[in-house]
């Protein structure tokens, strides 16, 4: 079962981790293809629904760290998609 299929019935996944910074409820799943990393940053506690915030492409420029300007993005659609719930 894929990890976000597990998110969605309440399961967590062991790839994914807890991203830290953005409060409970946030993870990210990373996974390895082809000698490139890859990320995608999911949302379980946001209305009832599983939210995939963004997914991205690592390119390692400033070691393991997220880069600030993915981390700005996920923190700017975790507040667009809290602003669209009822």
């Amino acid at each position: 079962m894929t990890a976000l299929r597990m998110a969605a019935v309440g399961e967590t996944a062991d790839l994914a981790k807890p991203m830290k910074g953005f409060g409970s409820g946030v993870f990210e799943i990373a996974v390895r293809h082809g000698g490139d990393a890859f990320r995608t940053v999911y949302a379980v506690q946001l209305d009832a629904d599983i939210w995939v915030l963004h997914t991205f492409q690592k390119k390692s420029k400033s070691g393991i760290r997220t880069p600030r300007r993915e981390i700005d993005l996920i923190r700017d659609r975790i507040r667009r998609v809290r602003e669209q719930l009822p």
